[in-house]
């Protein structure tokens, strides 16, 4: 019997373009081509403004391209992404409501009963090791704590793709160490298709399956695609010390730096001419 499970998200060939003030297009990602599989942990990496958190958009069905197809499931995506759920890299979190009510508005407006709501936000709070801060509001919790909160309103609604858009970059190191950690613990339990942008390529490596290297834009392109076979589960602080970990940083390094000093250039350009 075949038991194959439908690609999560497969990109073909996705080109997008925006058109400027002047009427000018501006091309911003091109024949872009991405396949994350069921259950499979895909990081993008790539220099400044190359399009990463673009194609994350694709894959929501918050962007349409203006060439190539994107698929869920092995079904044409028309709209919105209704199997994912994006966790961005600004707090989404509604200030006038507690951890809990924050959390439970996912399933609320989904039409569950709040008594029902409340106690599987609960569940989720405890989950994300915040069980005791479910009557706080977000200006009550620090950045890591916001974070959580974030990730158990994203978890609670069960998405089949988790769409990441450098979601613990404003964190620092310690804390961003610790949600990873949570994170892959999370994600180990049901393991869920997750497409995860960053710009720390040794966050990326200790994070993810696949690692996809992007181009400097304009018309950035998919240039490198490695896969990372340290073991699971991982401990962030200890997988960094393994002597394949840097092996495998040195060698997408390699490409990598070339695109983001390409991107530095593009940048400084820009700001001399404004």
């Amino acid at each position: 019997m075949d038991t194959a499970q439908p690609t999560a998200v497969a990109l073909d060939d996705a080109t997008v373009a925006f058109r400027l003030a002047d009427q000018r297009v501006y091309t911003a990602v091109e024949k872009a081509r991405l396949s994350v599989a069921h259950g499979e942990f895909v990081a993008i990496v790539g220099p400044t403004g190359c399009g990463k958190s673009t194609l994350l958009n694709v894959a929501a069905g918050l962007l349409k391209p203006a060439a190539g197809s994107v698929r869920i499931f092995d079904q044409p995506l028309t709209g919105l992404n209704r199997d994912a759920g994006y966790l961005f890299q600004a707090d989404a979190l509604f200030p006038w409501k507690t951890a809990i009510d924050n959390v439970a508005i996912g399933l609320e407006i989904k039409g569950a009963p709040r008594a029902m709501a409340l106690e599987r936000a609960q569940g989720w709070l405890t989950s994300v090791g915040l069980g005791a801060f479910s009557g706080r509001y977000p200006h009550m919790l620090s950045g890591g704590q916001r974070k959580r909160v974030g990730l158990a309103q994203v978890l609670i609604r069960d998405p089949k793709i988790l769409l990441m858009d450098e979601p613990f970059g404003p964190l620092d190191a310690q804390t961003r160490q610790i949600m990873g950690n949570l994170l892959l613990e999370l994600w180990n339990a049901d393991r869920k298709a997750v497409l995860f942008v960053t710009h720390d390529l040794e966050e990326a490596i200790a994070l993810a399956d696949r690692v996809v290297i992007m181009s400097a834009g304009p018309g950035a392109r998919i240039i490198g695609d490695w896969k990372v076979t340290l073991p699971r589960p991982r401990d962030i602080s200890e997988v960094r010390m393994e002597k394949q970990f840097h092996e495998l940083h040195r060698e997408i390094w390699s490409v990598l730096k070339d695109e983001v000093m390409k991107g530095y250039a593009q940048s400084s350009q820009v700001a001399e001419a404004s």
